[in-house]
């Protein structure tokens, strides 16, 4: 096992209204254990509409969970409709924010360039990117996997300092496997997450390398968690589906318990 912290984070997608945020957000509290929260970092990443709930639910229940967000603008203020600034989050307690998930790269025609102002944004506003690479299935089937990853990695983190890499954390998603039920062999994912740590090792030195944390994302379930996360270059995992259900969610925290 690393001596990497692993953080797993419940990133919630668009489902969930407040009422159901606030539901849930208490029954993981109730799953969870103290010694699950000394074990390993807990992150949840509702709709824009439900952190204001999540976050007083957090902070009036002493529930030590960080609270996330799936997005942000680059910007700091100005005329984009529908965009939210990284101050504002901040301003809600916001800890980590998620940067260049596929569906945003698919669906709203994110590029490398953009998730690279993404990241520069949340870590100017004092909180960690948790920033998301991985290839497509027809990538992986040409044998492009790791090139695919590797510009990735290299262009999102353009002008990035060695230290704020160290402190970042880099989410390893195949697109195959997201939301599809198929899961990347732990195998798989561990190559593709040292492909990760090589990377970055490449460019910004051994420290830096050591320290950042990779997580792995794609139809992550109880059942498949411990497996995954026992994996040397694997330090958490960012989790879609599982996460919108508070035993199933509180099973993969639980995972070096062999769970599920």
């Amino acid at each position: 096992m690393s001596e990497r912290r692993p953080l797993i984070s419940g990133n919630w997608k668009m489902n969930l209204n407040h009422f159901e945020a606030l539901k849930l957000t208490q029954e993981l509290s109730y799953e969870v254990t103290r010694d699950d929260v000394d074990a390993v970092d807990i992150s949840l990443h509702p709709p824009f509409t439900d952190i204001r709930t999540v976050q007083t639910t957090l902070e009036s229940d002493r529930i030590p969970f960080s609270l996330g967000a799936q997005h942000c603008h680059w910007e700091s203020s100005g005329a984009f409709t529908g965009e939210v600034a990284p101050s504002m989050l901040a301003k809600l307690g916001v800890e980590y924010v998620i940067a260049g998930h596929s569906e945003r790269r698919q669906l709203f025609s994110e590029t490398d360039q953009m998730v690279n102002l993404r990241v520069k944004a949340i870590l100017g506003a004092a909180m960690t990117p948790i920033m998301c690479v991985g290839e497509s299935g027809e990538e992986r089937d040409a044998n492009e996997a790791e090139a695919v990853v590797e510009r990735q990695v290299v262009a999102g983190l353009a002008k990035v300092k060695a230290e704020d890499v160290a402190s970042m954390v880099i989410a390893y998603e195949p697109i195959w496997a997201i939301g599809t039920g198929v899961t990347a062999t732990s195998d798989d994912a561990q190559s593709m997450c040292a492909v990760v740590r090589a990377v970055i090792e490449a460019g910004f030195g051994s420290e830096a390398a050591q320290a950042v944390r990779i997580q792995y994302g794609g139809s992550v379930k109880p059942s498949n968690a411990n497996e995954l996360l026992s994996q040397p270059d694997i330090d958490g995992a960012l989790v879609g589906g599982a996460a919108l259900e508070a035993e199933s969610f509180a099973r993969i925290i639980q995972y070096r318990l062999g769970s599920g």
